[in-house]
């Protein structure tokens, strides 16, 4: 009797975790757009650590969970982050509210007692560079598009995007550390006046496909 008791709270549960209603799609997905001008409107620190809360939990290759994030906002640390900017991010990343340095930890490893304790998950990697790398480089970039939907899932908004010194700003703002640059997410409420029309996308059949 416990065993089916058992059985049927999971497919209870399994069931309450259904699919998410149509808002939160839109959300999410759907109707979120990528924003290079945001509304004067402060962020508040809550919400950048809900989101940080919410990206930790996605899945990685043996939870080696790589994310970094500096979280750029006061005038002082825009000064340092905005030689490192392409010309033509430069306008759009100083008036947002907030940008995050999105980076992956090249000694991620170390941390992997805590993270997968059940096994010796850190000698894996020890010694093999290139197994370090793309684990830092691939985890670290799911972490980073969790974090990007994480962003939307509680209410703000995001222009992530490429065009800047990795080098300068790993100098600037990693030094002293085993971090790395990866990419940087301004983040705020966006002006959706100022929103370019949405580009197209490819349809199903040009993305996948069944075997």
């Amino acid at each position: 009797m416990n065993q089916i008791l058992k059985t049927a709270d999971f497919e209870s549960a399994r069931h309450v975790r259904g699919p998410i209603d149509g808002q939160a799609l839109d959300s999410l997905f759907r109707e979120a757009r990528t924003h290079n001008l945001f509304l004067d409107e402060a962020v508040p620190h809550d919400l950048l650590e809900e989101a940080v809360e919410l990206a930790k939990m996605g899945p990685t290759a043996a939870n080696t969970s790589p994310l970094r994030i500096v979280f750029v906002e006061s005038d002082e640390a825009k000064a340092r982050l905005e030689p490192a900017l392409a010309e033509g991010n430069r306008d759009k990343t100083m008036s947002a509210p907030v940008t995050a340095i999105v980076g992956y930890d090249m000694a991620f490893y170390d941390k992997l007692p805590k993270l997968f304790p059940h096994t010796d998950a850190r000698s894996w990697f020890v010694g093999n560079d290139a197994f370090i790398e793309s684990t830092a480089k691939q985890s670290g970039t799911l972490q980073a598009a969790y974090f990007i939907l994480a962003l939307r899932a509680v209410g703000l908004d995001a222009g992530p995007m490429g065009g800047f010194d990795n080098a300068r700003v790993d100098a600037e703002f990693f030094a002293g550390t085993t971090f790395r640059s990866n990419f940087l997410v301004n983040i705020g409420y966006g002006d959706d006046e100022k929103l370019f029309p949405r580009s197209p996308r490819l349809d199903f059949e040009e993305i996948a496909r069944f075997a």
